[in-house]
């Protein structure tokens, strides 16, 4: 075999990306689809749900070098490198000591590995759109490219707030801690900055009593909120902490579980597990019961104070026991499970349901889920809306899978408009430029078989990257 057959990147020496990449073979239809796409190609950039640190964009410092900015902080590329027998402490991963040089090597040469996958996709784009690499990575060229990316890392036009600038983005969301001071999102607010950042609460650690972290963190809240270590106290210390957010321009609220299970207690049963949990005495079920109701509670403050609720289940998190001891959380070991969101979600929807300022976007990444359950629920509750595709869903043939399984039940305006949630910065343009050749694709095909209309399909196009992702943020 030659060596393309044996893996080899598909681009090779200053080969230019294909314009028409991800756009349906059929010439017809990319015709259709390539009109469309031209329309929303150079289109802001919403990004109301992500992970970018605000300190990032307040410090506005150089990244330091192509590995801790590309590789280390990011589970998609480390996660299947360590699966191919690649130690994570060589690449970085949880902190870990490494060389950077070295590290991008190990990518560069087990670059084949990525052929085909979405990871592989948007770091090509980061390097070709964003770094102006024209050079294919591979074991040869590592250096190179190595020395190419620092040379650029270096510069003013590459600085955090440089980039913003040029990605076009008009709102990016972090997600933070209740007890945040938020002190970096008023320092933005005062800079100058173009398009706004803003803070999304993120209260997991203080709602399961499964956490290691939840009694410290529920004492850290009341202290700093000076309410009593009672049901009622706690309930009005995370409601304090939910104006502070939104003094400070948050829209939104985010929880990530492994289920969709809420549950509605009486008042007496739920000050009598918060003080089990606070002494460490709940049972696994009442644990369980414990955190489906700090959901709903959530759910009545949204109705309050109009903050949109975001729930992202169906995440086993941290599955390798001995990965998570040596290099914590979030260090690519998290792995989808089936999610039930018609019966869990019951309660909260019999509560808050047919609430019509209550924005509830549910997130899957049980693909099963699409069509049975969450656009079913979003084409009939009002306050439902069915979230962007997630984490291992967010690729090109996923994202028409979604498409497919959703639109049919619930149509377009149902959906949330692409959400890149990323901690990888310079892959924002990359992932909403994707979900928008992928959209075009998917309209012109309907334009094509004579399902829509080709104004209607412009119509779709332009509201999903602009006015949707804003009504249903209220932003």
């Amino acid at each position: 075999m030659d060596s393309h057959d044996t893996g080899a990147p598909v681009r090779t020496g200053t080969e230019p990306r294909d314009p028409d990449r991800l756009l349906p073979a059929d010439p017809t239809t990319r015709a259709v689809a390539r009109d469309l796409y031209e329309r929303v190609a150079h289109a802001p950039i919403v990004s109301p749900h992500g992970h970018v640190p605000v300190r990032w964009l307040v410090d506005d410092q150089p990244f330091s070098d192509p590995a801790s900015l590309l590789i280390s902080e990011d589970h998609y590329i480390t996660r299947l490198l360590h699966a191919s027998g690649v130690a994570l402490d060589s690449l970085g991963v949880g902190g870990a000591p490494s060389d950077p040089r070295q590290t991008w090597r190990i990518v560069a040469e087990n670059w084949h590995l990525f052929a085909g996958t979405a990871s592989g996709y948007w770091l090509e784009e980061a390097l070709d759109q964003v770094l102006e690499i024209d050079e294919a990575l591979d074991a040869d060229s590592a250096d190179r490219v190595f020395n190419q990316i620092q040379n650029r890392l270096d510069t003013p036009d590459f600085r955090p707030r440089a980039l913003f600038e040029r990605f076009k983005i008009d709102v990016l969301a972090t997600t933070d801690d209740p007890l945040d001071d938020l002190a970096g999102h008023a320092a933005l607010r005062e800079s100058g900055l173009p398009g706004r950042v803003i803070p999304t609460f993120r209260p997991d650690r203080y709602l399961d009593p499964e956490n290691t972290q939840f009694g410290s963190s529920v004492e850290r809240l009341l202290a700093l909120t000076e309410e009593t270590a009672t049901f009622e106290g706690y309930l009005a210390a995370l409601r304090g902490r939910r104006e502070h957010f939104l003094h400070h321009g948050a829209v939104s609220t985010d929880h990530g579980v492994e289920e969709a299970y809420t549950h509605d207690l009486e008042p007496s049963d739920a000050r009598r597990l918060f003080q089990r949990a606070l002494d460490g005495t709940l049972t696994p079920a009442e644990a369980r019961v414990f955190r489906g109701h700090m959901l709903l509670e959530m759910a009545n403050m949204s109705v309050e104070d109009g903050l949109v609720m975001t729930l992202h289940a169906g995440v086993l998190r941290n599955h390798s026991s001995a990965t998570f001891q040596a290099h914590g959380p979030d260090t690519g070991h998290d792995i989808p499970v089936r999610t039930d969101f018609v019966n869990g979600l019951r309660p909260l929807l019999e509560r808050f349901g047919l609430e019509r300022d209550f924005h509830l976007v549910l997130f899957a990444v049980d693909e099963t889920v699409y069509s049975r359950e969450i656009a079913p629920l979003a084409g009939f509750y009002p306050s439902v809306y069915i979230g962007a595709p997630w984490w291992f869903l967010d690729a090109p043939d996923a994202i028409s899978r979604f498409r497919a399984a959703v639109t049919e039940t619930a149509g377009f305006s149902r959906g949330s408009g692409f959400i890149d949630d990323t901690r990888a910065f310079l892959s924002i343009p990359a992932r909403h430029d994707t979900a928008r050749r992928v959209d075009a694709g998917f309209l012109a095909r309907l334009v094509v078989e004579g399902r829509i209309r080709t104004r209607d399909a412009e119509r779709i196009a332009d509201d999903i990257v602009g006015a949707q992702p804003r009504r249903v943020f209220k932003l």
